[in-house]
C-alpha cells in the first residue's frame, strides 16, 4: 500500500515506513503531521476519487531537522571588477511515515 501526498509543494509517494526529506516545518521533533492524501494504491487497487479518499490520511513523525548541498553562487561583471560570492544550504525536515489509514473503517 502507497500513497501520494503533497508535503512542502511537492507531491511524494509514501509508504508504511518510509523516511522523506520535505521542506522545513515549524514542528518540533517527535511531533505528528497529517496529510490527506491525493491517490491512494491498495493491492492493486486505485483510488483517486476525492470522496472516497476523505476517509484516508497518512501520518508521519517528525524526526529531526537536516541540511541540503552548499550551492555557490558568484556574480561577476566584465571590465568592472564586480565580482561576489555568496553561499546558500537549504533547510529541511525529516519524517518517517508512521500510517496510512481509513477512517471509515472506524
Amino acid at each position: 500500500m502507497y500513497a501520494i501526498v503533497r508535503a512542502g509543494g511537492r507531491q511524494e509517494k509514501v509508504s508504511v515506513d518510509d523516511v522523506l526529506t520535505i521542506d522545513r516545518v515549524s514542528d518540533e521533533t517527535g511531533a505528528t503531521l497529517t496529510w490527506e492524501p491525493l491517490l491512494v494504491v491498495d493491492d492493486g487497487k486505485v483510488i483517486s476519487d476525492a470522496s472516497e479518499l476523505s476517509g484516508y490520511s497518512v501520518t508521519a513523525e517528525v524526526l529531526g531537522e537536516a541540511k541540503g548541498p552548499k550551492i555557490n553562487i558568484i556574480k561577476y561583471k566584465n571590465k568592472t571588477g564586480y565580482k561576489k560570492r555568496m553561499g546558500h544550504r537549504q533547510k529541511y525536515t525529516q519524517v518517517r511515515v508512521t500510517g496510512i489509514a481509513s477512517n471509515k473503517n472506524k
